[in-house]
């Protein structure tokens, strides 16, 4: 029986034969690098010991349990497992081998560790789940083995397999049989950051005595990162040290660190650099960032197992710090069409959207106020560590100020001047105009530069109807202001609703849109084998089924054909709203992954009725209204009535605007798509999607590689989404008056309580989910708190499942707050931080009435606490109404009915 191979002897493609960690080994020895001398006893051990013991059947009888098994079920198995192997004698062919191969080596003693067949891979490390024997002797090592074959079959090893979905008896275990290094340090070297993913960094954590100590996580480490291009320490922490692995006569112990070596350094720098050098060798031998456990015996580094790093980020580049702005006389802020792209933009998206936004402001208001009230030059769209923020020049707020309330009796009037005349009759069909006549062509046929132009073209055409859609949003705050100032204040009775309870219940797009899904899956549940399937298939393969027609696995061909027509109709009609105005992100038409992991929520019975709730709403609200009416005196009836039928006027239209911001989107990436896949054929870039991440003039030539700049821009923008970008700059001066009408906290929060704006009433806790965009939408379960940075229309699906909402920016009169009220759970808004301040997971209280939100484990805030900032926040809105007063005044002038 040969099983037993000498280190250089194998290679990385003896994986079967010696397990992971033994190929690795096997394959550093062949390329020269200081690996410790050893052999492997390989998986033929393992068979032929299980097959002499007869032991086969009855540990898959044991090992097979669900992914899902209590922990208890998973220590029982190994229990038993474990007796079957103790009990078990190992072949006598089998010790001779083991004796004659560990002679070889010479009475030294070894560590002797598992060798799995599944571990150290590329897709799953598997680390730590098999055991480690160190410091054995030639007496104690055959009963080593066994005990390490046995260790395959831990509880923490079969859990760990069972959630990766591998079958028990495609497992066996090698053994690797190694000298033991008596090393005076140890440690890990990561040759990428596993912080921040980057490639040219890696980072070592270091540890005196042996690196049990290191690897167990049982003692503080040094932690250095280091340049690998040049072995420069770029940061290092040096650690009290205060436990360290020794050997003893047999096996290992913990000792305390000499005192004089507790605050030492373990490495220099040049020996980190050495070090370093190493792992740049095994990066490069393997092609992968690598994970590496090396020790030190004097002067001489030895490296004891590499594999690949399973779980590395993306790149990502420093967190800005500094908000220094270009122009210190102006103004920035981060208010408006900026609520809608709450990360950093992409460089095309930036480039392009500046001067559209900045003609279509202009253009705004020369049409109201016939004059140029915005001068060339007065406001712009730029970018701040990546993040837009509107810029007034000096004086233009001024002016914008003085002439509002004139633009505001425009706004408000009933005919074709006012805000809804104007996006119902003038802004709207013109966009979908320009829309049509885009859908209409063909992009393959099209140049780079009429692409490019088309891409402008319906990029004004949106930020046209975007800011025709921005003057109805103060309206419709307005309304809802001063409708609930006057019903709090002269009409409300102890046990009558709420005022939002009067805006309820109302038709909007989300809404549809809302009620097109749970139809669609109504009539899925008609089909058993169509929901079983659409249940049980990944939500990227669905996607892809819709592309190619192919049904599911054991769905016919017309059922599917009739499902594949109806979610087609739906995405037609509603594919186009947008998670986030960047147009780098995927809207619904593009990938619906993300509305089938709402389709399924339904499909599963989950979540109420929409029609339904929303019928019941709207009774509540009628109630309401009739309770009200019929008791008020003529004139509080008749202002009663006349402002509740403005706001609930306006309120729906807000909604339906909102919904089709995005209408352009679905053929800007289209075209935009096309440029990249030119660029893709050209070599530019990689993916027609790097088109994003290219400026303006790189997308039209002259062409070069731009690989290395789309890789740092993707990692400086990662790096830069970190950040909390302030919501004024300058953070000084007069300015900062506008701080409380800004839609977030303009403030860095810490701690266990987050304060924000209360949107919608009421009091959960609940895990929270924190999604940074469509990608995470599977995340979401029933009845958690859905924690984002903003909603838009297009996250509305997810408000069925959450059970609460948290948001960094938003208001009171913002679109989470108003779809939240429709589904009657609480909201805080505007936190600024929440996104990057939860983990994900984590128990959180929210309080939509006192606008709090509490980490589980912090302590209950005091009563009223939040009081203060959120009546600052009321007087704030009451004073923007105010400020906008000649409105009122207007209003009944003009006998406005809206």
């Amino acid at each position: 029986m040969q099983c037993v191979r000498r280190f250089a002897e194998l290679g990385r493609g003896d994986i079967e034969l010696a397990g992971g960690k033994g190929a690795n080994l096997g394959e550093l020895t062949r390329a020269g690098l200081p690996v410790p001398p050893g052999f492997v006893l390989t998986t033929a051990a393992y068979h032929a010991f299980v097959a002499a013991g007869g032991l086969a059947e009855q540990i898959l009888a044991l090992a097979r349990l669900p992914a899902d098994a209590s922990s208890s079920r998973y220590e029982t198995a190994a229990d038993r497992i474990r007796a079957l192997f103790t009990t078990t004698e190992v072949p006598a062919e089998l010790t001779t081998e083991i004796a004659e191969a560990y002679a070889g080596l010479g009475d030294v003693a070894v560590a002797v560790r598992s060798s799995a067949t599944a571990e150290d891979l590329e897709g799953a490390s598997f680390a730590g789940q098999q055991d480690t024997f160190l410091n054995v002797g030639g007496d104690a090592l055959v009963g080593a083995v066994r005990d390490c074959w046995a260790s395959l079959w831990t509880a923490r090893a079969m859990a760990y397999r069972a959630r990766q979905g591998i079958d028990p008896a495609s497992v066996a275990l090698a053994v690797v049989v190694q000298e033991m290094v008596d090393a005076d340090a140890a440690g890990v070297l990561f040759t990428a950051n596993p912080t921040t993913g980057r490639r040219d960094e890696a980072v070592v954590a270091a540890g005196w005595g042996l690196g049990e100590s290191v690897v167990g996580g049982l003692t503080n480490t040094d932690d250095l990162v280091v340049h690998h291009g040049d072995g420069r320490v770029l940061s290092r922490t040096t650690a009290v040290k205060s436990a360290m692995t020794v050997n003893a006569p047999r096996g290992t112990e913990q000792r305390s660190v000499p005192e004089p070596l507790r605050t030492r350094p373990v490495l220099d720098d040049a020996a980190a650099a050495r070090l370093t050098a190493l792992g740049t060798r095994i990066e490069a031998l393997y092609g992968s960032p690598q994970d590496i456990e090396w020790a030190r015996a004097g002067d001489r580094f030895f490296i004891l197992q590499a594999r690949p790093i399973t779980a590395l980020p993306a790149p990502t580049g420093p967190t800005p710090t500094d908000w220094t702005v270009p122009d210190p006389t102006a103004f920035y802020a981060r208010a408006s069409i900026v609520e809608q792209l709450p990360d950093p933009l992409t460089p095309l998206f930036a480039d392009l959207i500046d001067g559209s936004v900045t003609r279509s402001l202009q253009a705004l208001f020369s049409e109201l106020l016939g004059r140029e009230v915005l001068r060339s030059g007065d406001v712009g769209l730029p970018t701040i560590n990546g993040y837009a923020y509107y810029r007034y020049g000096r004086g233009a707020m001024g002016r914008m100020l003085w002439n509002s309330p004139r633009a505001f009796e425009l706004l408000v009037h009933s005919g074709e001047r006012g805000a809804q005349g104007r996006w119902r009759n003038s802004a709207h069909p013109r966009y979908v105009a320009a829309v049509d006549r885009w859908r209409a062509a063909v992009p393959a046929e099209l140049s780079a530069e009429r692409l490019l132009a088309g891409v402008d073209e319906l990029l004004d055409a949106g930020t046209e109807y975007y800011t025709a859609v921005q003057t109805i949003i103060p309206i419709a705050a307005t309304s809802e202001v001063v409708f609930s100032s006057c019903y709090d204040r002269v009409v409300r009775r102890a046990g009558d609703p709420p005022a939002q309870a009067f805006l309820l219940g109302f038709d909007s797009l989300p809404i549809r849109a809302e009620k097109s899904l749970y139809e669609l899956a109504g009539w899925t549940r008609g089909h058993p084998e169509l929901t079983a399937a659409l249940l049980s298939t990944p939500s990227t393969d669905v996607v892809a089924r819709l592309r190619d027609g192919l049904p599911p696995s054991d769905t016919d061909i017309p059922t599917w054909q009739e499902w594949r027509s109806r979610f087609q109709r739906h995405l037609d009609r509603y594919g186009h709203t947008v998670y986030n105005l960047d147009f780098a992100n995927a809207v619904p038409a593009d990938d619906p992954a993300p509305l089938i992991e709402t389709l399924r929520f339904y499909l599963r019975g989950e979540g109420a009725d929409p029609t339904q709730r929303q019928a019941a709403s709207a009774a509540r609200r009628e109630q309401a209204t009739r309770d009200v009416l019929g008791r008020l005196d003529p004139v509080r009836r008749a202002v009663f009535g006349r402002l509740l039928r403005w706001a609930q006027g306006i309120a729906p239209v807000r909604e339906d605007a909102l919904g089709d911001i995005g209408l352009a989107w679905p053929q800007v990436r289209r075209l935009l798509l096309e440029l990249g896949q030119r660029l893709v054929d050209a070599g530019v870039c990689d993916r027609p999607e790097d088109v994003f991440w290219l400026r303006r003039d790189e997308v039209l030539g002259p062409h070069r590689d731009r690989t290395a700049d789309v890789a740092e821009r993707q990692a400086r923008w990662r790096g830069q989404r970190q950040a909390t970008p302030p919501q004024l700059l300058p953070q000084r001066g007069w300015y900062r008056a506008f701080e409380r009408m800004m839609p977030a906290v303009s403030h860095e929060q810490t701690g266990p309580v987050l304060r924000g704006i209360g949107a919608s009433t009421g009091q959960v806790t609940a895990p929270a989910r924190v999604l940074g965009g469509p990608a995470d939408f599977g995340r979401m379960r029933s009845g958690d708190v859905l924690v984002a940075s903003i909603t838009t229309p297009a996250w509305t699906p997810l408000f069925a499942m959450a059970s609460g909402v948290v948001t960094d920016i938003g208001g009171p009169l913002s679109h989470s707050s108003i779809v939240a009220r429709e589904y009657g759970i609480p909201a805080v808004l505007g936190t600024g931080v929440a996104t990057r301040q939860i983990p994900d997971g984590a128990q959180i209280t929210v309080d939509g009435d006192a606008g709090t939100v509490l980490l589980s484990g912090a302590a209950e805030p005091e009563a009223g606490a939040a009081a203060p900032d959120g009546a600052r926040r009321t007087r704030a809105a009451a004073t923007a109404a105010a400020a906008l007063g000649v409105a009122a005044v207007v209003w009944r002038r003009r006998g406005a009915r809206g």
